[in-house]
């Protein structure tokens, strides 16, 4: 049974080395040699359409596309009735020119290997191989269905652009080369995926840049080898410092004025072919803390909701852990008649604080999860009513007590202050092991859980760059774009260690007054 496996396998490895090394041929000189390898390697493809006819009556000549990703009208007028119907030498040679002087297609590449053809026709470019002939062409008719520029879902602004990212790579460019009207817009394209030939484009504004960051983030790129690339979260796995870490150390965003930002500031983008989500290497966590509404609205409101933000995150990592360590082993810090009513609503209670606790927050994930996947008209209704639903019954069968409900449900309103969604989940994570260390060792055990994610933090990277970068190492100059937001005129440099190159992003000393506005 073994013995018959492994030939199984031993001939089918062979068979599929033998059709790789086949499609590293040239293209043959005669038509039918052409018609016929490629007609084997695209054997059980019924969606691929051969179609052969002839070049002013004269050439045989073959047009190969796939149904669905070719323009068919732009075919039939631009390729075939041109060709059908032109007039030329009799000459072999002149064949080749003839093709390329009458096929009206801006986008007309020779092609030589049936590789490049094979290449071609995946990515809807008919291909048009003539007899007598080693030369083909591929014409740039794609066409398929895309969806439409939207704002993003999971990005909502009050004040910004309302566009956002789609699955078409060339939308996306477009979109930044409307922000960034400058040859200094870099963009290297690559492929990425042994089948799904997924186009992968590194971005980048030359003069900002640092060139030994485009150079790591090329060469983390080609290290990969896989099958297929789906979405830019397979990427960023095969990419980041340091792949055991909770915190996402890329910044995954849909819109394009958060990449268009981030260029500027001497950073590199990582856009895909096939998803809205690019990625922004390298990142912080103080980067992951900041929403693009940020600089569009007043400074003095966006320092004010950073703060905010800021607060809502350590409400988040820790108000369930310090709930547990001081209901459990520190009851002396809490006021006599707090205390007193706490002990009061939980007197019917049958399970410890962390038990309750643990409960209480494995329900509320459960509901975000499941509002989450259900249709946009009932999630939100699911996960609020259920939730309200849920918690009244919970306290009026004295499975869980009502201070329990509140602090869980500021738990989980102050997880959605987070901007990023990526942070949000790497909190939440985080959340239970908090909640253990304080049910076995008190207060004791939250200090030791904090040392340990601030000891990560420190050692993490991040293409280089340190995570807590500009706090640690600390670089005051920086500061005014971290803990607050300073007006637009005080923003004069950019990062230190991404925009080195390019130090000043604007000229100094542009405060408005209104003496210097009649100036």
């Amino acid at each position: 049974m073994w013995r018959i496996r492994r030939k199984k396998d031993k001939k089918k490895k062979q068979s599929v080395l033998k059709q790789s090394k086949q499609e590293q041929d040239p293209l043959y000189n005669h038509i039918a040699d052409n018609e016929n390898q490629l007609r084997s390697i695209y054997q059980d493809c019924s969606d691929v359409v051969f179609h052969p006819f002839s070049i002013g009556g004269k050439h045989q000549a073959l047009l190969i596309y796939i149904d669905g990703l070719s323009n068919t009208e732009e075919i039939d007028d631009s390729v075939l009735s041109p060709l059908m119907t032109a007039t030329g030498n009799d000459q072999e040679q002149q064949v080749d020119k003839l093709i390329k002087n009458t096929v009206a297609v801006s986008e007309t590449k020779a092609v030589k290997t049936f590789s490049d053809c094979i290449q071609a026709i995946s990515t809807g470019k008919p291909v048009v191989l003539a007899d007598n002939s080693q030369t083909g062409f591929s014409l740039g008719l794609s066409k398929w269905e895309k969806r439409s520029v939207e704002s993003p879902e999971a990005e909502k602004m009050i004040r910004g652009p309302r566009e956002g990212f789609v699955e078409t790579l060339t939308v996306n460019t477009s979109m930044l080369r409307r922000r960034i009207r400058s040859p200094k817009l870099k963009m290297q394209s690559m492929e990425i995926g042994r089948y799904t030939k997924t186009n992968v484009m590194v971005t980048f504004v030359e003069g900002i840049v640092d060139k030994t960051l485009v150079e790591e983030v090329t060469n983390r790129l080609n290290r990969i080898d896989i099958d297929g690339v789906l979405e830019s979260g397979v990427i960023e796995e095969f990419i980041e410092d340091d792949p055991h870490s909770p915190f996402p150390q890329t910044l995954a965003t849909e819109r394009p004025d958060i990449v268009t930002s981030n260029l500027l500031d001497g950073r590199v983008a990582i856009l895909i072919d096939g998803t809205p989500f690019s990625l922004i290497v390298p990142t912080t966590l103080y980067t992951l803390l900041q929403a693009g509404e940020d600089y569009y609205r007043r400074y003095l409101m966006s320092t004010a909701i950073r703060w905010l933000r800021y607060l809502f995150l350590v409400i988040s990592l820790l108000l369930p852990s310090l709930y547990v360590a001081v209901l459990t082993y520190h009851q002396e810090m809490l006021p006599t008649s707090l205390l007193i009513s706490m002990a009061a609503a939980r007197e019917q209670i049958p399970f410890p604080a962390l038990v309750e606790v643990l409960m209480m927050e494995i329900t509320f994930e459960a509901l975000r999860e499941a509002g989450v996947r259900l249709p946009n008209q009932v999630g939100s209704a699911v996960s609020i009513v259920g939730a309200l639903v849920i918690g009244e019954a919970a306290v009026s069968a004295g499975i869980v007590s009502a201070p329990m409900v509140i602090v869980v449900a500021i738990t989980g309103i102050a997880s959605f202050t987070i901007p990023r969604y990526s942070a949000a989940t790497a909190i939440r994570m985080l959340r239970f092991p908090m909640i253990l260390l304080a049910g076995t060792l008190g207060l004791l055990g939250i200090m030791l859980g904090i040392i340990m994610i601030i000891v990560h933090l420190a050692t993490l990277r991040s293409f280089g760059e340190p995570y807590l970068s500009p706090m640690a190492p600390m670089q005051f100059n920086e500061m005014k774009d971290t803990l607050m937001r300073a007006p637009w005129w005080k923003l004069n440099k950019r990062p230190r260690l991404t925009g080195e190159s390019n130090e000043y992003r604007q000229s100094p000393s542009q405060k408005p007054s209104p003496i210097r506005g009649k100036e």
